[in-house]
């Protein structure tokens, strides 16, 4: 680790922007720290952010304690480790065997964006206020000046809310060559730009993303703005979702607000590709609505809104569970706040290496079955997995 101290106190002065460190160890706990620098009655310090569940702790060191206190989490609890100071980036990687890597990278010239270090400050985004972001102005959320419509507002928020999960799973994405991402029902692809930004203009990574959609016009005009970027490796395609057959090798599915049976077919083609890493967020279930039988549950159902609800919920559990087992690591989260939309869930699953099974995986085995039945129900997703062992 003496390579990681060397880069920690080098980062850890008036010009840092910012330090995180992400890929806990285990599932509980601490999830992610960040370090930013802040001016605290005339003396520079940095403030560690402990992210923990839906709580957010800060402590304020001196730069040698927070180099002995970010040494001793890579030490024990963390896998990775990024720094962004004006003069450089570095990544810091500890493998399962303790191996450290550390890359740094000089900047070329300094960063326009300014070091705040005032103590309380507004929420920082991943892409933030008051820098402009092409794609941003293109589509309405951005003025032209940096300045976010007011109208918009929520758009961005959803959209940086998204970046978090991305960068929650950059650690895991393949660095040896090129990442294909696919994006099913993409739509107008605010969040498909956002991605591509994100991943290869701010993250350097290799990557190359394919959006499908229905509307035509919506794909010709993404296509054009995606050329008019420069985002060579970013295109868009008119096509159903069930039919698509384009490659059949993926590393990332995105199927963002896929109507109904729609994200059953995007999860589906996702399975068989053995995606690493899967972000669905659903919308518009019907399908078990539809279906969904259980006499203890009766006295809720009868009650149309809370049918409608019940069955939502019953049909992102069903996916969970078939990741499951499928052989992902699967999380259900909120996605935005439920004041905005009530199709707030994100569904994020994460591909276990071979070696690796669940907890208590010969019971998970039976869990959709088992929910399937007592609500006698079938999904679109469960059918088409079972078509293929008839």
């Amino acid at each position: 680790m003496e390579k990681v101290k060397e880069l920690l106190r080098e980062s850890l002065t008036e010009n840092l922007y910012q330090i995180v460190v992400s890929g806990a160890r285990e599932k509980e706990g601490t999830q992610k720290l960040k370090v930013r620098p802040i001016m605290l009655q005339g003396q520079l310090v940095f403030q560690v952010s402990r992210f923990v569940g839906k709580q957010v702790m800060h402590e304020n060191l001196s730069a040698q304690e927070a180099v002995e206190r970010l040494i001793e989490e890579m030490e024990n609890h963390f896998k990775q480790l990024e720094a962004e100071t004006k003069e450089f980036t570095a990544v810091v990687l500890v493998s399962k065997k303790g191996k450290t890597t550390v890359k740094k990278k000089q900047r070329a010239q300094q960063p326009v964006k300014k070091i705040q270090l005032s103590h309380n400050r507004a929420k920082q985004y991943i892409l933030e206020e008051g820098r402009v972001v092409p794609f941003l102005v293109d589509l309405g959320v951005q003025t032209r000046d940096g300045k976010i419509v007011n109208s918009r507002y929520d758009k961005f928020r959803q959209i940086n809310r998204f970046l978090e999960f991305i960068e929650d799973i950059v650690p895991i994405l393949p660095r040896d060559r090129q990442i294909h991402i696919i994006d099913f029902g993409c739509g107008k692809s605010y969040l498909t730009f956002a991605m591509y930004y994100y991943l290869h203009q701010l993250q350097g990574l290799d990557i190359r993303i394919t959006g499908l959609d229905l509307k035509e016009d919506v794909i010709r005009n993404c296509n054009q703005l995606a050329q008019q970027y420069g985002y060579d490796q970013l295109t868009f395609l008119h096509g159903d979702i069930a039919d698509y057959t384009g490659c059949d090798r993926v590393d990332m599915v995105v199927t963002l607000h896929a109507c109904d049976t729609a994200t059953d077919y995007a999860l589906y083609k996702a399975i068989r590709w053995q995606a690493g890493v899967i972000l669905s967020v659903p919308c518009c279930q019907h399908e078990v609505n539809k279906q969904i039988e259980c006499e203890a549950l009766e006295g809720a159902l009868r009650y149309g809104l809370i049918k409608e609800r019940l069955s939502a919920l019953f049909t992102d559990a069903l996916r969970a569970d078939i990741l499951e087992e499928q052989g992902y690591e699967t999380q259900v989260l909120e996605f935005i706040d439920m004041e905005h939309t009530p199709k707030n869930i994100l569904l994020r699953a994460v591909k276990r290496k071979k070696e690796q099974t669940a907890d208590g995986a010969e019971k998970k085995m039976s869990q959709s079955a088992l929910l399937s039945d007592t609500l006698h129900v079938r999904t679109t997703l469960q059918k088409l997995l079972e078509e293929e062992q008839d």
